[in-house]
């Protein structure tokens, strides 16, 4: 277990912080930059631990398919504090290449991760919660989720899928085309990652691409760059009262499509793939079927249909709505409604727009730093995060700890938990 900044008493049992983040991704990362700036400028008192359920760092960039990238430079694509590494490799940074640079920036900070710690049930007590975890409890003040949502892959229920006889696996278990050569598989789904996935198996094989509406593709020259713009325009039209013309106001990215043209989608583009039909109706033992009498055989279906929230272990607080979702509000625009305790980090729009993105969750990760530190009791200015990452003149790392107002010191240790 990685237990980086732990008391080694405590490790395997638990312990009792002001502020428990739960996740060990990139959102969770960015929280714990910000909380680790507050203690060491203004509340040189708190202490904080994450835990991670998986068994290195990377969060979700760990379990990605072989292929993927960002959607965005490495200078598009940094937490606060540190620019990732230049990528020096074919178009915008890999998979392999986020996992690094989320390794090296909880390693430069000295965020006391936990893992692999994985967080089974929430519960309210007097100073704060309860967590239930696989290597015993944690009491904390204030609690920070931050579990993302690739650890729930959504399923959509269509009649017969149990009975097909062929293969069905999701987005999250694909790796690479080769296993489905000679096979006739279909793709389901409208986004990018079903766009992707079936640019590659296209390659090895035949395909059908279904989804529920037609895909709608952005243009060649927009990438993740002009979708954070696009956030970054949302964000600012809500502080203003106007209205919200970053998403979907004419002449905008979210106005103009969904799917981002990679390189590898463009290629399929050309190869005359990208025709979807309209979403079957049921699947039959050997394929799908349409009302209107159309069958089509195939041998594999991946499904690229999306993830949900990943918030069961907090089902004891009943703060969800219709939607799955637990309302949020506050400064921050994270803190939960029915339970100002609890604050959420990194799922999209819904917790601050584009704050499941690399470059995004900086800013809601602040706010919510700011906020958390407030309900404390402390008084606490957490910096802006800086703008596009740039270079620093000095890259020791003794000189941007100093920088950023970090020392080499580790963190305060837990109290054990009886």
């Amino acid at each position: 277990m990685n237990t980086r900044g732990a008391d080694p008493a405590a490790t395997g049992v638990g312990g009792a912080v002001d502020v428990l983040v739960v996740g060990g991704g990139q959102a969770a990362l960015a929280a714990g930059y910000y909380l680790q700036r507050a203690r060491r400028r203004d509340a040189p008192g708190l202490t904080f631990a994450l835990l991670d359920a998986q068994t290195g760092p990377g969060g979700a960039w760990r379990h990605g398919w072989d292929t993927l990238q960002l959607f965005s430079p490495a200078g598009f694509s940094s937490l606060p504090g540190w620019p990732m590494p230049s990528w020096t490799g074919p178009g915008n940074p890999s998979a392999e290449h986020v996992r690094a640079y989320l390794a090296a920036y909880e390693d430069r900070y000295q965020l006391p991760v936990r893992r692999p710690v994985r967080v089974s049930r929430v519960t309210r007590s007097d100073a704060g919660f309860r967590v239930d975890t696989d290597h015993g409890g944690w009491r904390c003040r204030v609690l920070v989720n931050a579990t993302g949502a690739w650890g729930r892959p959504f399923w959509p229920t269509y009649p017969g899928r149990d009975g097909f006889r062929g293969r069905q696996l999701h987005t999250v278990s694909y790796r690479s085309p080769e296993p489905y050569a000679g096979q006739r598989v279909a793709v389901v789904g409208g986004g990018n990652s079903a766009a992707q996935v079936l640019a590659e198996v296209s390659r090895v094989t035949d395909t059908v691409w279904v989804t529920q509406r037609e895909p709608r593709f952005l243009p060649d020259d927009v990438d993740g760059r002009a979708l954070f713009a696009a956030a970054t325009a949302r964000v600012q039209a809500r502080r203003d009262g106007r209205e919200d013309a970053g998403a979907g106001g004419p002449g905008s990215p979210g106005a103009l499509g969904d799917i981002v043209v990679v390189p590898a989608v463009r290629d399929a583009r050309a190869r005359g793939v990208l025709q979807a039909r309209p979403m079957f109706d049921r699947l039959t033992p050997t394929g799908l079927a349409w009302d209107d009498g159309t069958e089509e055989p195939v041998d594999t279906v991946i499904w690229c249909t999306g993830f949900r929230p990943a918030l069961r272990h907090l089902a004891a607080l009943h703060l969800r709505d219709g939607s799955g979702r637990v309302p949020t509000g506050g400064r921050a625009g994270t803190q939960a409604v029915g339970e100002p305790r609890l604050f959420l980090v990194g799922y999209g729009d819904w917790t601050g727009a584009a704050s499941a993105t690399l470059i995004g969750v900086g800013r809601t990760a602040r706010d919510t730093a700011a906020a958390v530190v407030d309900r404390l009791g402390s008084s606490a200015h957490l910096p802006a995060p800086r703008g596009p990452a740039r270079r620093r003149p000095r890259s020791d790392d003794r000189g941007l700890r100093e920088d950023e107002g970090l020392s080499s010191r580790r963190p305060p240790e837990v109290t054990q938990m009886s």
